[in-house]
């Protein structure tokens, strides 16, 4: 098998630049288990995001991707590199969510998670997570409770 086919793609495209034609050196694959950017032309880049760890999705159409029948998505991803991906002006965006939602669906069931796990885990949306000091709380309490509420 050649490193170029290592990988079965459920979905393959390039970022569109004007008029919707796929001019570009960034290409966008999906795997069963990961989203892969790959960027560059000389030099190429890629980035993998595991797909089990996305929080949240959003679909952007605006109106000159629209026209060309493009949108972008961007994906929230659990990542301490990319915790937020853009998928920019792909041809039938909501087709591409679908099959993104999908993938995501098997990899979360895979790995018995889902989604409102990771957002606690998170503590909100791409924030890192929030822990209460509830001593620090008490010791004020207990201060306010012995000067009156004089400060």
């Amino acid at each position: 098998m050649s490193k170029k086919n290592a990988f079965e793609y459920i979905w393959r495209d390039r970022k569109r630049t004007i008029f919707g034609l796929p001019w570009s050196f960034t290409t966008y694959f999906l795997t069963e288990t990961k989203f892969v950017t790959r960027s560059g032309f000389l030099s190429l880049a890629e980035d993998e995001l595991d797909l089990y760890k996305v929080t949240d999705k959003k679909l952007l159409l605006p109106f000159w991707q629209r026209i060309v029948g493009c949108g972008t998505i961007i994906i929230y991803v659990r990542d301490t590199d990319t915790p937020q991906k853009e998928i920019r002006c792909v041809k039938k965006p909501r087709e591409v969510l679908k099959m993104l939602d999908k993938q995501i669906d098997k990899e979360r069931d895979r790995y018995n998670t889902r989604g409102r796990d990771l957002y606690a885990a998170m503590g909100g949306m791409g924030h890192p997570p929030m822990y209460h000091d509830h001593d620090a709380a008490d010791a004020c309490d207990d201060y306010a409770d012995h000067h009156d509420g004089h400060f």
